[in-house]
């Protein structure tokens, strides 16, 4: 894998790796005081979709069969519900250690809720507000909630950013520690790549504002962990658009969930878990099948080698 992660990169291919990694680290940064900064940051999300066409095709390991639907499936449901568990997981121990974050979460979640409520000048809440002007209170609903989503689309391109950052950190172990690469001992070396991506992912979800120590080290702890389950997802599935999916669809359900409809990711997490079930079922019988197709054609075989011997 990490012979394929490291082939020769060309001039315009190393330019996109740095403005997907760097470029977009120093706009994320910017964005706390400038709208355009954000726009940019938007704009480098959307393109690395483009430049994913071309890392992906570094992650993918020679098969004798490709896998089918059914199977491809199978990997993403049951990707999504591990991802699912060590983000429990994750917020369990985030909820107990660091204390300080929670309760700055919990306020914003709170403030942005209050704020999606149609007020008054005196602060009382209209509830003819949606009567008064039916198709524009319709309009100004689509755009809150679709931009929200296309944010949390924009942020499961953050796998790219962390392909990107993953390939040219093994490029520079490659050429710092070239007797150890040669040796073949390139595992420890994607261990580090994933563990440092995963620290600059909770380090990154914490660059767009300014927040106290207390509260900015239990933001990069728990985000880090949540990276770290995408690169392990990342690398077991080898698949780059299937953990993009994954992060993406989650965060959707977890602003549907904190915003808009209670319990969204325990419901969208449900409906994974039947779906999950269903296709293990088509695939078990599947492989019956096929296994009885087999079984005449070994038996065939037995008998036409019997009467070669006889």
């Amino acid at each position: 894998m990490t012979t394929d992660l490291t082939k020769p990169i060309s001039r315009k291919l190393l330019i996109a790796l740095l403005i997907v990694t760097f470029g977009a680290e120093i706009l994320l940064y910017l964005t706390r005081y400038s709208s355009l900064a954000s726009t940019l940051y938007d704009a480098v999300m959307v393109s690395s979709f483009f430049i994913g066409w071309k890392l992906h095709q570094r992650l993918g390991k020679k098969q004798e069969s490709p896998k089918r639907p059914l199977q491809l499936m199978l990997q993403f449901t049951g990707a999504f519900l591990i991802f699912f568990l060590g983000s429990m997981f994750v917020n369990v121990f985030s909820s107990l250690t660091f204390e300080d974050f929670n309760k700055d979460y919990d306020q914003y979640v709170q403030d942005y809720t209050e704020s999606q409520s149609f007020e008054v000048e005196d602060g009382v809440e209209d509830p003819s507000a949606f009567s008064k002007e039916p198709s524009g209170a319709f309009f100004e609903k689509v755009d809150l909630i679709g931009s929200d989503i296309f944010t949390d689309i924009l942020a499961g391109l953050e796998e790219v950013w962390r392909l990107a950052y993953i390939i040219l950190l093994l490029v520079v172990c490659k050429k710092v520690f070239p007797r150890r690469w040669e040796s073949g001992s390139r595992d420890g070396f994607l261990m580090a790549a994933l563990f440092i991506t995963s620290i600059l992912f909770g380090i990154d979800h914490t660059l767009d504002t300014e927040q106290p120590w207390s509260i900015r080290i239990g933001a990069i702890v728990t985000f880090a962990n949540m990276g770290l389950l995408f690169g392990i997802i990342l690398v077991w599935t080898r698949n780059l658009w299937l953990t993009v999916m994954i992060h993406a669809l989650y965060d959707i359900s977890a602003t549907l969930s904190w915003y808009y409809i209670d319990y969204a990711v325990e419901y969208f997490t449900l409906g994974i878990v039947i779906v999950h079930l269903c296709l293990l079922g088509f695939e078990k019988s599947h492989q019956k099948r096929i296994l009885r197709q087999m079984i005449p054609v070994q038996e065939d075989g037995f008998e036409e080698v019997s009467q070669q011997i006889e």
